[in-house]
């Protein structure tokens, strides 16, 4: 009877003492895994878990340039349907509402500096989430289970709401274009901007959806993707394709926007 294969780990952490101190722990606790990789930062561990698959992720909540929190997102939403998706552990500085949010989600995570004895119940969990998983009909559980806990976790760790937009103010050359909120189609996110798309215009905007989104109104404007925020009232229709992923037509633009694995539970009932 030939054994399992060894399980792969990728760390995300971008303080290297404190990765290869998680990784010491890691060995000394799972003597048979197998550290297949350190990531600098969330944009690192996306990339390397996308290139080469590992069983677990253990993603550091606070990097430079995308967060744990965003990378998880993002490897959820572009992973490969034919692969098992990766079992997730966060990683984070105590912090007592973060950590409720994590409970309240069930979504695993481990203190740092990392603690043996909490270490040791994380290990034990992985292995009999790994185990489960080996099982026929089981492997695609994961995606889902990970999706719903990703839903779970968004609202607990929103910012705070803010006072709501009435208006966005565009820099158009040494003018500033004044746009009404109830004009605005969708948000798209390019590099270091927002896209803001009207019937009519496009228009750029320096900011970020994560510090958008507290100023919208939730019943007016629906996150859809990572990338793209709609007003929901100008989507004339949702439609699901054969491999079922969901797409937007709008009342009075030509493109259609996608809507990622995250956010397709918005449409299922439509």
């Amino acid at each position: 009877m030939t054994s399992a294969p060894a399980a792969r780990a990728l760390i995300a952490e971008d303080e290297s003492l404190l990765a290869t101190a998680l990784a010491a722990s890691l060995q000394r606790l799972w003597p048979t895994l197998e550290i297949v990789g350190i990531a600098a930062n969330g944009i690192e561990a996306v990339e390397q878990a996308l290139a080469a698959p590992p069983d677990i992720v253990f993603l550091d909540i606070k990097m430079p340039g995308k967060s744990g929190l965003d990378a998880a997102r993002e490897l959820a939403e572009e992973w490969p349907e034919q692969r098992t998706f990766p079992l997730l552990v966060f990683v984070t500085a105590y912090d007592d509402y973060a950590l409720q949010a994590f409970d309240h989600a069930a979504i695993d995570y481990v203190l740092k500096p990392a603690n043996d004895e909490r270490l040791q119940k994380t290990v034990a969990r992985l292995q009999a989430r790994l185990a489960h998983n080996s099982h026929p009909g089981h492997a695609g559980d994961e995606l889902e289970r990970m999706l719903q806990q990703l839903r779970g976790l968004a609202p607990a760790l929103m910012p705070l709401q803010q006072e709501r937009l009435r208006m966005i103010r565009a820099a158009v050359g040494n003018q500033i274009k004044l746009i009404a909120i109830d004009d605005v189609i969708y948000f798209e996110a390019t590099d270091k901007y927002i896209n803001v798309v009207t019937a009519d215009s496009q228009s750029l905007i320096r900011t970020s959806l994560k510090d958008l989104l507290p100023q919208l109104d939730p019943e007016q404007f629906w996150q859809i993707h990572r990338g793209t925020i709609v007003q929901i009232s100008q989507v004339q229709s949702a439609q699901r394709d054969e491999a079922g992923k969901w797409s937007l037509r709008l009342r009075t633009r030509p493109e259609t926007l996608a809507v990622s694995r995250l956010f397709a539970h918005l449409f299922r009932q439509m």
